[in-house]
């Protein structure tokens, strides 16, 4: 079953991007005490995830750091991959790339899809997450084919106030 509201994130071990640097981490490391925005998508260097996805979220992180949330996308490709396509899309250092190459969090947040039929495998569902200390507060998965509710302006609007 998908993670819903009200979940705690499970753990699951993933590598991080960072500048030149991939680093093995865990769940607790990214999002325990923070506010973080994970969106997810199918793949490195796809159409919809090139094209729309990860540029909404470069063109607008600034408006996320502003209400004190971090965000991190999330691929079922291996680091390399994830860091070429970082440089690749300009993203700032501050967007956090995440490398699930096995689809261990992938699995755990049950967001996996069969894309055999396009020669890709076993990846990602599309979504957005956002959790506040390890709990979820909202995830928006899409239907295949779909991009919409897990757009950065979408997400934006979901947002809670930040804190005082």
């Amino acid at each position: 079953m998908p993670i819903q509201a009200g979940d705690t994130l499970p753990a699951a071990t993933f590598q991080l991007i960072d500048g030149e640097e991939v680093r093995s981490v865990g769940t607790a490391d990214v999002f325990d005490g923070r506010r973080v925005l994970l969106f997810g998508v199918p793949g490195a260097f796809t159409p919809t995830c090139s094209a729309r996805h990860l540029p909404g979220f470069v063109e607008h992180l600034e408006r996320f750091r502003a209400r004190g949330v971090e965000v991190a996308c999330m691929a079922v490709n291996d680091a390399f991959v994830m860091r070429a396509w970082a440089a690749s899309a300009g993203v700032p250092p501050a967007l956090r790339m995440i490398a699930d190459g096995n689809a261990a969090l992938t699995h755990a947040l049950g967001l996996e899809m069969d894309a055999s039929g396009f020669g890709m495998g076993e990846r990602c569902r599309r979504f957005a997450l956002y959790a506040e200390d390890g709990v979820v507060r909202f995830v928006n998965v899409e239907e295949p084919g779909e991009f919409r509710v897990s757009a950065a302006e979408h997400v934006l609007a979901q947002l809670p106030a930040q804190d005082a």
